[in-house]
């Protein structure tokens, strides 16, 4: 059987272009590992592949969602594997590439998701509206800090799903989260990060082309199908930003300079969270003829 291949890292290293030049190497089909990238119209603002840039690669798991649709974890892992082991099966390599770590973790991992009780969901809910998610992120670091090392402060829908999974189980919701033992499917696990000055100044330029590109408008049309009634879409990095401006001052240069910040400490998040994961084999993504030198090593 061929072996799947990971490529995972934070924000604009440079996973997308290395993923299809593998896949176009080796026989492959890229499967999507990035949590708002599964939206449907949400292009600008999650760099998502363009036909031009997938060069005749299918891609799978991509605009699979409406923006006023939950992301789920479980379902996500679901899905992945099921699309992971039909590509084995017809004796395709499956790529996965994304930045969601959890969401890479999932298919890499025998992951468990606990269920749900709506009641305490719905209290954690109405708590988090009152008191603000920064109070509850803290009152997780305290619980499990662990879980809330790898949680953004801003990510509501994560703390109160992290709470809930601790009150009804009894259990730190990273509990649920084993040490990673060998990747299923025996999948090869490639890391592109860069300098981190090269990085950010690469974070900086992309949101100015999105901007340029048009997210403004992508915003304004996806708000009117029901972006901010979406729980997960509309915390996006890049979307929340543009709609609080919608909302008050329509100062969309200061909303572009938030969301570079926001990136910028996201990227961080993701390099702390990939750098946990001793199965990564890492890659500089500025270095000259990257898919060949990470192509030598998975030839071995």
């Amino acid at each position: 059987m061929k072996r799947p291949i990971a490529v995972v890292g934070p924000t604009a290293t440079g996973k997308s272009a290395l993923a299809v030049e593998i896949a176009l190497e080796l026989g492959g089909e890229v499967v999507n590992a990035d949590a708002m990238q599964l939206y449907r119209q949400m292009d600008i603002g999650t760099a998502k592949v363009t036909d031009a840039e997938a060069r005749g690669v299918p891609h799978h798991l991509l605009d699979v969602l409406d923006v006023t649709e939950t992301a789920s974890v479980a379902a996500y892992q679901r899905h992945a594997c099921e699309r992971m082991e039909a590509l084995l099966a017809a004796g395709k390599v499956p790529v996965l590439a994304g930045g969601s770590g959890l969401y890479v973790q999932a298919v890499l991992d025998d992951l468990r998701f606990p269920g749900t009780d709506p009641e305490v969901r719905a209290r954690l809910d109405a708590e988090a509206g009152i008191v603000g998610s920064e109070l509850l992120h803290g009152r997780l670091a305290g619980i499990d800090p662990i879980a809330a090392a790898a949680i953004l402060p801003t990510n509501t829908r994560r703390i109160v799903r992290a709470l809930e999974v601790i009150e009804i189980t009894g259990e730190p919701f990273s509990a649920n989260l084993p040490k990673p033992g060998p990747a299923r499917y025996d999948t090869v696990v490639i890391g592109v990060d860069r300098d981190v000055a090269e990085l950010d100044a690469r974070v900086d330029l992309r949101v100015e082309r999105m901007f340029e590109a048009g997210l403004v408008g992508e915003v304004a049309m996806l708000a009117a199908r029901g972006l901010r009634s979406g729980k997960t879409a509309s915390r996006a990095l890049g979307y929340q930003q543009v709609l609080a401006a919608m909302d008050t001052d329509g100062d969309f240069t200061a909303a572009a300079a938030a969301t570079a910040q926001a990136t910028r400490r996201f990227v961080r998040k993701q390099r702390s969270w990939f750098r946990r994961d001793k199965r990564i084999e890492w890659f500089d993504g500025g270095e000259a003829h990257l898919a060949d030198r990470v192509l030598s090593l998975l030839a071995k």
